[in-house]
């Protein structure tokens, strides 16, 4: 979040905790740039966790949700997803150079233009601080070899909250219920059945399996074996 935000004296409670509003909305500008830094590093051809995406494809998605409303919009409807995937696709394969696609990665880095909704500091906050942190780990967990990062106590307290929100629509087509546990405490319920296996691990690790990247989310489960089959084999995420 750019400098400047306000209600820096707002209290908000979350899950026990009291959080001010600013120490949750200045993660957004700092996870950008983390993103886009570690798009630059992996160039234009590397491969990412989204399917048939290569990190150009990626950062011409990232840059058109900012600024193409269609584009948005077909992240969230499911009759108009085809003119966003082709809207992608097209500005992906005019990325003939590494400077071609430097250069969009840095239009990226330096934030929405004036007239695109993600300036309102709420909406960056709810609609970028897990897309930011998931689509950094697509990139740096598309390799042989990886390593998780070693994140803020605030920031991953900041993606707990943000993952409590949306848990239950992650996990709307598992036909369980769900239960995330963090192992500093936190335990969210995020679906309710007669049958429910736990998914413990950190925030960022929860965040990925919710989000699908489930073979590379470093989780474990606590449930009957026949019901984790049952998680394994689940489609999880939107």
């Amino acid at each position: 979040m750019r400098p400047g935000a306000v209600a820096a004296a707002i209290p908000v409670p979350t899950h026990g905790r009291l959080v001010l509003v600013s120490q949750v909305m200045h993660f957004v500008e700092p996870s950008r740039e983390v993103l886009a830094e570690t798009l630059l590093a992996a160039g234009p051809d590397a491969a990412t966790l989204c399917t048939g995406w290569l990190t150009r494809d990626l950062a011409a998605h990232l840059y058109l949700r900012e600024r193409k409303i269609a584009v948005g919009l077909g992240l969230l409807i499911k009759r108009l997803s085809k003119a966003s995937d082709q809207a992608t696709a097209e500005l992906a394969g005019t990325l003939k150079t590494t400077e071609d696609y430097a250069k969009l990665v840095n239009d990226f880095r330096a934030g929405p233009p004036a007239l695109s909704p993600l300036r309102i500091k709420a909406l960056d906050e709810s609609s970028n601080l897990i897309e930011y942190f998931v689509h950094t780990e697509d990139v740096r967990r598309a390799v042989d070899r990886w390593a998780p990062r070693a994140l803020d106590q605030a920031y991953s307290d900041a993606l707990w909250d943000e993952l409590v929100k949306r848990a239950a629509i992650l996990y709307r087509g598992v036909d369980l219920g769900i239960v995330l546990v963090s192992p500093s405490g936190p335990r969210h319920v995020a679906k309710r059945a007669p049958v429910s296996v736990a998914i413990v691990g950190e925030p960022g690790e929860l965040l990925m399996h919710a989000h699908g990247r489930t073979r590379h989310a470093l989780v474990t489960f606590e449930g009957q074996p026949d019901a984790v089959a049952l998680l394994q084999s689940a489609e999880v995420g939107l």
